[in-house]
Parts: structure tokens; sequence; C-alpha cells
């Protein structure tokens, strides 16, 4: 959390839901406010996300896969969750 002169620093950020996870969760897309210096892994605990994570969930930050879940979320970023691929 950051604190200058007793203000609370937040970023907004746009979350994208894919598939199934889309259907359980009753929406596409959120615009969510975190603190500033949350995480990927805020959001997963958040939205409650960890056994899709270990099921094979994919996280996609501004349209690049991200593997590193620590990683700082900015102000307007747009974070997709994505469900796992199946080949054929």
């Amino acid at each position: 959390m950051a604190v200058e002169g007793g203000d609370i620093k937040a970023i907004k950020i746009q979350l994208l839901f894919f598939g199934p996870l889309a259907d359980s969760l009753g929406h596409r897309n959120i615009e969510v406010v975190l603190e500033e210096g949350a995480t990927v892994l805020h959001l997963i605990h958040r939205f409650q996300l960890l056994d899709a994570l270990n099921s094979g969930l994919k996280i996609a930050i501004n349209g690049e896969i991200c593997e590193n879940i620590n990683i700082l979320l900015s102000d307007s970023s747009e974070v997709a969750f994505l469900p796992p691929f199946s080949g054929g």
C-alpha cells in the first residue's frame, strides 16, 4: 500500500474472463480498483482462481502471456484469464 500525504494510491484495471470461467463468474469483463503495488497473485486470491490456475488457467497482461504471478500491475492494465486450450 502506498501512502503519500495520507492518501492511498490506487490503480484501475480491466479484467477479461473467457470460457467456463466467464460463465461461472457471470461476467466477461470487470473493471476493478486496486491499491498501487497489487500483483496478479492478489487477483488470483481475490477472485479465488488458485484451483483454476493449477488446472491450466493462463493469464495475459496487455495481450502477452505472463508466467510471473508476482508481477506488479499498473494503472490501465488489461488482465485476461484464459482457460486451458485443447488441441486437436
